[in-house]
């Protein structure tokens, strides 16, 4: 599986359960990795997302504790076990874990590739991402040219799993 996230230089991702900054070009290459596959997300960040609605052209998979929580157009799972048997019908090279934090971290061991964009700068935040260039057994394979908005600097990154 595969994690998808925009970090900054302390691997923040979130403030006050919004993203930390909206950056054009990390949107758009998140929905040309995503199309046409799964997208895993805790109901948090359904709720970042525009009308709070599930992404088109996804197979949108909500993971929240709350038994009575339903959205149109998204399948909810209550448990990792139950995540785990509706994943098992899907190719892991086609599943994406986008977020939140808990869901990160509830992934993490199971993921073997991450697509991270870099921002070079340290927001104020109450959700990070698991730091995955102090981790052993994750390493740094591809980074981008420094790409621009605005005056902000970042990277595509990919990190993946050591064999």
């Amino acid at each position: 599986m595969n994690l998808i996230a925009a970090v900054d230089n302390n691997w923040a991702i979130g403030y006050q359960n919004s993203l930390l900054v909206r950056i054009p070009r990390d949107q758009q290459m998140f929905r040309e990795r995503t199309e046409g596959k799964v997208i895993v997300l805790g109901r948090k960040t359904l709720e970042t997302f525009p009308q709070k609605q599930p992404l088109k052209n996804r197979v949108n998979i909500i993971l929240s504790h709350d038994r009575n929580y339903t959205v149109r157009g998204a399948l909810v799972v209550h448990s990792i076990e139950a995540l785990t048997q509706v994943l098992a019908q899907y190719d892991d090279r086609d599943i994406y874990v986008a977020g939140g934090a808990g869901v990160y971290e509830q992934l993490l061991s199971r993921c073997d590739t991450a697509y991270i964009t870099k921002i070079d700068y340290a927001y104020q935040a109450d959700a990070y991402f698991p730091r995955l260039d102090r981790m052993a057994d994750w390493q740094l394979t591809e980074d981008s040219e420094e790409q621009t908005y605005f005056d902000l600097e970042y990277y595509f990154q990919k990190y993946e799993r050591k064999k």
